[in-house]
């Protein structure tokens, strides 16, 4: 199953151009099986995007960009977002009390709201966003570098903001998962594969 896991949708996150049906016809043109929506700190787009989703037949997974102290971490499983900022250690914990998942988002992109070097202290993770859509090159890189001495899992993400670069990069998933709580036990299973959209078709990157 190949599923975008970070995309932004105009409601919510006030940066995005993209609605949710043009997520989903977009997805659908791309190869994609799934998308997630992660707007900035709101999952105020769940019951519409739950809805949309069985009216569509296209899985559509909820969960959330949460800025904390140290960078942005991606967060699916957690119905409530905490009332303050917190340290990214502190809202793993949350994360991982709720029996939820959570993964650093472009940990080295050149906008402080990556973990950087803090990868190297916080416990808990269950992966790294090593291709993500709005990251250059060498800050993807260094994510999957870093991503490797952790022994983490690698995802692939556009962490779009308009039509054009959705699917850029996708994750696939090891099996296919039809609602929020079998798409988090599918990521906690820790067999997840970045792939890259190229020439019409998705290539899985087989060595992570």
């Amino acid at each position: 199953m190949l599923v975008d896991l970070h995309i932004h949708e105009c409601t919510f996150s006030k940066d995005s151009k993209n609605s949710l049906k043009e997520i989903v016809e977009s997805a659908k043109k791309k190869g994609l099986d799934g998308v997630c929506i992660t707007d900035h700190d709101s999952m105020g787009l769940k019951e519409t995007a739950e809805k949309y989703s069985k009216e569509v037949n296209f899985p559509i997974f909820v969960g959330v960009e949460v800025l904390t102290n140290q960078g942005d971490i991606l967060a699916f499983g957690i119905d409530k977002i905490p009332d303050k900022k917190l340290d990214a250690q502190q809202f793993i914990d949350y994360v991982k009390e709720l029996n939820g998942v959570c993964f650093s988002a472009h940990p080295f992109r050149n906008n402080n709201r990556g973990l950087e070097e803090n990868l190297l202290y916080v416990k808990g993770l269950d992966g790294i966003e090593v291709l993500n859509g709005n990251t250059d090159l060498k800050a993807n890189q260094k994510a999957l570098e870093y991503c490797k001495i952790l022994g983490l899992q690698a995802i692939g993400a556009s962490d779009s903001h308009s039509e054009k670069t959705l699917g850029k990069y996708a994750t696939k998933l090891p099996k296919w998962a039809n609602n929020l709580e079998e798409f988090i036990d599918v990521l906690k299973l820790g067999q997840c594969k970045p792939a890259v959209l190229e020439g019409g078709g998705y290539r899985i990157l087989e060595q992570f």
